[in-house]
């Protein structure tokens, strides 16, 4: 299992070096199937102790290797890394639900790395148990405008609908995020 996992990291380097310009990589274990018996990958909300220790470490290794190797085939500068969920986790565990954590979304995290990403930076931070943001909050919105930014897409751009009326790439208020840019 572990081996699948970590191969999903090859297969995204080589598909980026025959020209792709956007590769999504899910982490998540096989068969996808496993999810109809109640096997949702990530969404710990019970035994988190076992499935982070069998999961983690995998993630660690394959990403810090494919950024590794990126760099050291002079790809990094012209590829975006990015390691994000879609909402943080409570930060206390449920120990009436089986040692899990629920969903949290007033605090979460995410890794950059390349396409223009300024190196070594942390932005934003929690207090001492993980649950509310303290210092420099960022939203999902203002992340995707600064990857549209990366990527040279105008983030406050609008594309047509289905009757040709304008509609905004991003929610309003959306921001680039400088503090992240190389």
């Amino acid at each position: 299992e572990g081996k699948t996992l970590l191969d999903q990291f090859l297969l995204a380097r080589r598909v980026i070096e025959a020209g792709a310009r956007c590769v999504t990589l899910a982490f998540t274990r096989w068969p996808f199937g496993r999810m109809l018996s109640g096997d949702f990958n990530w969404d710990w909300h019970k035994d988190i102790f076992t499935e982070a220790r069998g999961t983690l470490p995998l993630l660690d290794l394959g990403l810090s290797a494919m950024i590794r190797d990126l760099e050291e085939r002079g790809l990094l500068d012209d590829i975006a890394v990015v390691a994000w969920g879609e909402f943080g986790r409570t930060p206390k565990i449920n120990k009436a639900k089986d040692g899990g954590r629920d969903h949290w979304s007033q605090a979460y995290c995410a890794q950059f790395a390349g396409g223009g990403i300024a190196k070594g930076r942390v932005l934003g931070a929690t207090d001492a148990h993980a649950a509310e943001v303290t210092d420099h909050p960022l939203s999902p919105k203002d992340m995707l405008a600064t990857m549209y930014h990366l990527l040279g897409i105008d983030p406050h751009a609008t594309l047509p609908d289905k009757v040709g009326r304008p509609q905004p790439m991003l929610p309003e208020g959306s921001h680039v995020v400088t503090e992240m840019l190389a």
